[in-house]
């Protein structure tokens, strides 16, 4: 059977409204350009002649502005799972037009799987190659595309020339059995191979390839800052010292962190610190950073789901891909965020949050409690199954007006039993081995910006006794001042003294 060649046009064809579509990529990496942006014009057209149009979106994470954006714009999205970070499809979400279940992403393959959230219909991917025997090379991400490649009716391939061969060989696809048959993941280090370097799909499936030249739509990152450049110094130097007192093992552990301006610093401060050896990487995106300490001999492997780079980092890749080839290993997204293989290998996570109560509870997602942000991403994954698990924010927002720090979460995704270390700009609260009480004296003390200190303090009296002290009147009233008053240290403990 030859392999078909087809427009984008006309694989947007086979997308009717109605169905499930599953997308290649983890991050814009690896995700559709063209095919999802025809799909997007068609339900534009479609709703132009009064014909209904809207799809779910299955995807590995968050991907590029053509594929959530586009459709977003298109009004043509009636479901999003399990991640997203666009700014239309955010809005989308915030107003209601969007159903979106934020699911950890290890989760995603396997509740498709289980038929949680109905069939596939078609899967849309990106691929360096594709040979006549079915074998599909994927780009710079996995994400969930074994497990859409297997159970979908239709499969179309964006055969992407912009990306080089070179990455056949970087990527290691295994798909686990469902219970009660799953097995053990045998991943013993980060350099384990576990699968086979190709996608593996039944031929009568592809329904078209189409023909593309387009990066990837990675957004760049700011340059780290006096906050960020502190914060990540304070990871740095707390990892050090755990290392020197012989709670991390002489050899270190590997390395996951999240993706932003805060977790660049971070990963930027590691490499700087001499007192840290050269360390290998269990995560879910290798960013710009990585690679710079690659190249300096710093990060000595990493085992990812998606090459998460700028284009010009990228192109550094490509012009050297035998240098990286045998340090940079591509899984699907549950084993790259496997809680199994996590645990086992004894990773330190290292993510950011939106917000931290005094006890270490943990708001990674929503604005005020109420807005979806993106998503819990992968940081649970990670968090609850870490060797060691550090969240890091700066202490303080919108110029001062917003305590990183609170007295309770407006929302909860990372509760203080998997919270193990909390760091700002100003210090470090390590919270292991401490009641609720004493953890609030640790990240008080040791986290929270000087304009918020005593007014926390007034609030742990206020509280008065328990396990967890907490006056239920007054635990959001940092939020209340916000929405009322537009500043936090608005608030008047007065008021809640009744």
């Amino acid at each position: 059977m030859s392999l078909k060649f087809i427009t984008a046009e006309e694989a947007a064809d086979f997308v009717k409204d109605g169905d499930n579509v599953g997308f290649s990529g983890f991050t814009p990496a690896g995700a559709p350009k063209i095919i999802s942006a025809a799909i997007a014009e068609k339900a534009i057209a479609e709703h132009a002649k009064g014909n209904p149009f809207m799809i779910g979106v299955f995807t590995g994470a968050s991907s590029g502005n053509s594929l959530d954006g586009a459709l977003t714009r298109a009004k043509a999205i009636k479901f999003r799972a399990p991640y997203q970070t666009n700014k239309d499809m955010r809005a989308a979400i915030n107003k209601g037009e969007v159903q979106y279940e934020d699911l950890h992403l290890s989760e995603m393959a396997q509740q498709v799987r289980y038929g949680f959230l109905g069939k596939v219909n078609v899967v849309v991917i990106e691929a360096c190659d594709v040979t006549q025997d079915g074998k599909v090379y994927l780009t710079t991400a996995v994400g969930n595309v074994p497990t859409y490649c297997r159970l979908a009716d239709k499969i179309l391939i964006e055969l992407n020339s912009h990306h080089s061969k070179g990455l056949i060989g970087m990527h290691d696809i295994y798909e686990p059995a469902d219970p009660p048959y799953r097995r053990e993941l045998g991943v013993y280090t980060p350099s384990t191979r576990i699968g086979v370097p190709y996608v593996q799909v039944d031929l009568s499936k592809i329904a078209g390839i189409v023909e593309s030249n387009v990066p990837d739509e990675a957004r760049g990152f700011v340059a780290a800052d006096e906050i960020t450049t502190k914060i990540g110094q304070n990871v740095a130097a707390f990892l050090a010292n755990e290392l020197k007192i012989g709670r991390i093992p002489s050899t270190f552990l590997p390395i996951q962190s999240g993706v932003g301006n805060i977790a660049n610093a971070v990963l930027g401060a590691l490499g700087q610190d001499k007192d840290v050896p050269a360390f290998e990487m269990y995560t879910e995106v290798i960013q710009d950073s990585v690679i710079e300490l690659m190249q300096q001999g710093r990060i000595k492997f990493g085992s990812c789901c998606s090459l998460t780079v700028t284009d010009p980092c990228l192109q550094q890749i490509y012009d050297n891909i035998n240098f990286f080839k045998d340090k940079v290993i591509m899984r699907p997204a549950e084993i790259s965020n496997n809680p199994e293989i996590i645990r086992r290998l004894g990773v330190i996570s290292i993510n950011t949050a939106i917000e931290a109560d005094i006890y270490g509870n943990i708001n990674s997602t929503h604005i005020g409690g109420v807005k979806m942000m993106n998503g819990i991403g992968g940081s649970g994954d990670f968090t609850r199954n870490a060797y060691m698990s550090i969240f890091t924010c700066p202490s303080i927002a919108k110029e001062g007006k917003i305590s990183a720090i609170v007295p309770m979460v407006s929302h909860l995704d990372h509760s203080e039993h998997s919270v193990k270390v909390l760091i700002t700009e100003l210090g470090v609260a390590d919270l292991r081995g401490k009641s609720p009480v004493q953890k609030a004296h640790a990240i008080i003390e040791n986290c929270v910006h000087p304009d918020y200190k005593q007014l926390l303090w007034d609030y742990i009296k206020l509280a008065g006794t328990g396990h967890t002290p907490h006056r239920i009147n007054a635990a959001l009233a940092f939020h209340v001042a916000l929405a009322q008053k537009g500043d936090m240290k608005a608030v008047n403990w007065a008021d809640y003294e009744k």
